[in-house]
């Protein structure tokens, strides 16, 4: 396992850009495999699960031409349909939770797809029934072999469109079932659809491949299914995940910090919510700029009640920036009761924040109250393990405000979701060594 190595303490300066959307890349990066033309897509992130796709996608016979940083050539026009049934897809495959989305596009336009049951973060259970009812109202055969947990569906006559009432709004589940639906005989209705940027990206690019989508940025979309689909260039949003932790690390250490390109328009409820927080940040054209604050006060209620930032889905609070809130809470003035509501397990790494000194309770798996320092005691630096993405980084967050010397351990899983993290921290001054 890979290390950190954090001397805290030290405010930052610069300017930082994020990089492109690991949850949008991921999903268009699967579409490509819904046409043999050539597909191009700028800004994709070189991040371990995105690496990992692109991996997968070579092994299936993707033909992969790297243009540029960030920038790849597709072309699926000769696609190995017997390395879904290898010992190497099983093993890949379960690696990246991920992989999952690549089974509508196959579905769709080979008529099976199969999947081992996937990884990814630890965060409680997660699952893909969503996907499947989808495809099995599609008109698919839905089949698991248990002793070797693989999933698969077939439909060899083809797909055929219907009305579907989501049961949860699943961003991946939503974005499988419209790369299935595209090709299906006739009309597909989704309703209950997730609606996030990242989606709709997914459905725009589509379309501008020759698909039918209607209802881009709503919960119901409506698709009429075409008979081929053909190349297209997509460029990818910026990570709205990582602006977040941008700016939840430049209020905890007191820095003056600017995010350069954020896409205002496609940030939510993302710049409110930290405001909430008493933290100032301004719009500069597509910029936000943090200027470096002494302290920053949690806002109540308009009753005088205590703030609760609850995740829900979009166009609601991201549930990937609850751990990113949280670690800022931590040195807030006032208090605040976390609520994740989403995901199960996601909070429990909270005993490593207690240990640096935070002030928290963990209500439940689910909740958790946090009363901040408003920085009259600092956080203590310590050793910790990165238990998933987002936890490792506001656990990297706590590390770099902290007073000492701090280690983290298992950053591969900090390096699945952030690119070349230490090295764009090193560019503004921050105090962090690699250990592999």
């Amino acid at each position: 396992m890979g290390t950190f190595q954090i001397e805290g303490g030290h405010s930052l300066k610069g300017e930082i850009h994020p990089q492109g959307a690991k949850n949008e890349a991921l999903q268009i990066l699967c579409a490509v495999l819904l046409t043999p033309d050539e597909v191009v897509i700028e800004n994709i992130p070189d991040i371990r699960d995105v690496n990992k796709l692109i991996t997968i996608l070579g092994n299936l016979g993707v033909k992969i031409q790297k243009l540029g940083k960030g920038k790849y050539a597709f072309k699926s026009d000769d696609i190995n349909l017997g390395y879904l049934e290898s010992e190497l897809f099983k093993q890949e495959g379960s690696s990246l939770r991920g992989s999952i989305m690549i089974v509508g596009p196959l579905l769709a336009r080979f008529g099976k797809g199969y999947i081992p049951r996937p990884g990814g973060d630890k965060i409680g259970r997660r699952r893909l029934d969503t996907h499947f009812e989808g495809f099995i109202k599609l008109g698919a055969t839905f089949r698991y072999n248990k002793e070797e947990r693989f999933y698969g569906v077939d439909a060899p006559d083809g797909l055929a469109g219907t009305y579907m009432l989501l049961d949860q709004a699943s961003v991946t589940g939503t974005a499988n079932i419209v790369m299935a639906a595209v090709l299906a005989k006739g009309t597909t209705t989704i309703y209950n659809a997730a609606c996030e940027p990242y989606l709709q990206q997914l459905c725009k690019m589509l379309n501008s491949m020759g698909a039918k989508i209607s209802g881009v940025g709503s919960n119901l979309l409506t698709i009429e299914g075409v008979e081929s689909l053909g190349g297209c260039n997509h460029r990818v949003l910026p990570d709205m995940i990582e602006i977040g932790s941008w700016i939840g690390l430049a209020a905890m250490t007191r820095s003056e910090i600017t995010i350069k390109n954020v896409s205002w328009e496609n940030l939510g409820l993302i710049p409110d919510t930290f405001r909430k927080l008493g933290i100032a940040l301004e719009k500069k054209g597509d910029d936000i700029y943090i200027p470096a604050q002494d302290s920053y006060e949690i806002q109540g209620y308009i009753d005088g009640s205590t703030l609760t930032v609850a995740d829900a889905p979009w166009p609601g609070f991201t549930p990937d920036l609850l751990s990113i809130v949280l670690v800022v809470c931590t040195q807030a003035k006032g208090n605040v009761l976390i609520h994740q509501k989403m995901f199960e397990s996601r909070l429990f790494f909270v005993d490593k924040l207690i240990d640096m000194g935070a002030r928290i309770i963990l209500c439940d798996p689910h909740r958790a109250t946090v009363m901040g320092h408003n920085f009259e005691s600092q956080l203590k630096a310590t050793t910790m393990v990165s238990p998933d993405i987002r936890a490792g980084i506001s656990l990297l967050i706590a590390a770099l405000s902290a007073k000492g010397t701090s280690t983290i351990h298992n950053i591969e899983q900090i390096d699945r979701g952030y690119e070349n993290i230490d090295e764009r921290l090193r560019a503004i001054g921050a105090k962090i060594t690699r250990i592999d």
